[in-house]
């Protein structure tokens, strides 16, 4: 496949993707999805992690060894709580940057859950937005959603996704 044929698939230019592919960009999340989709793989291809011991592999998910994805740049940093992704749930960790959000409603055949740990949280399910604080929760299924952070601090969210889809 060359550059052009992916940029025609992903909706980006050559110059993207030559920037990407000598690390002068960073591909979002949703840009991620995208080469998953692209390529055929999962999503969970793209988190960068440590190998964990081999008595923790599959149980144990250590803070300093999780699977990362994102970065500031993008306004969402997310990380894989979740051993690996061979169960019928996913655990992510998710902060959002202040004024973060996503454009277009997503609709993922999923059931999610979420519990906000820092920060004001908005999420819009099935058109009905809903401002949320530290200590609220949510959950929906099969759904179009969207977010948004409002707030000046980074939202901090950990999300259940089940089945997995990273």
């Amino acid at each position: 496949m060359t550059l052009a044929d992916l940029g025609q698939r992903l909706n980006r230019s050559v110059g993207w993707l030559s920037q990407v592919e000598r690390g002068l960009s960073r591909p979002s999340v949703e840009d991620l999805r995208r080469f998953a989709q692209a390529f055929g793989v999962p999503l969970g291809l793209f988190f960068g992690h440590d190998a964990p011991t081999e008595a923790e592999k599959g149980v144990i998910v250590r803070a300093g060894r999780r699977r990362s994805l994102g970065s500031s740049e993008t306004g969402l940093v997310e990380e894989l709580l979740s051993p690996d992704l061979g169960g019928s749930f996913e655990l992510v960790r998710s902060e959002f940057a202040p004024g973060a959000r996503l454009e277009a409603p997503s609709l993922r055949p999923t059931e999610e859950a979420g519990y906000i740990v820092a920060g004001r949280f908005d999420i819009e399910i099935d058109g009905t937005w809903h401002r949320l604080a530290a200590g609220d929760s949510f959950r929906f299924r099969e759904k179009p959603f969207r977010w948004r952070n409002p707030g000046q601090e980074p939202a901090v969210v950990v999300w259940v996704i089940s089945p997995p889809v990273y």
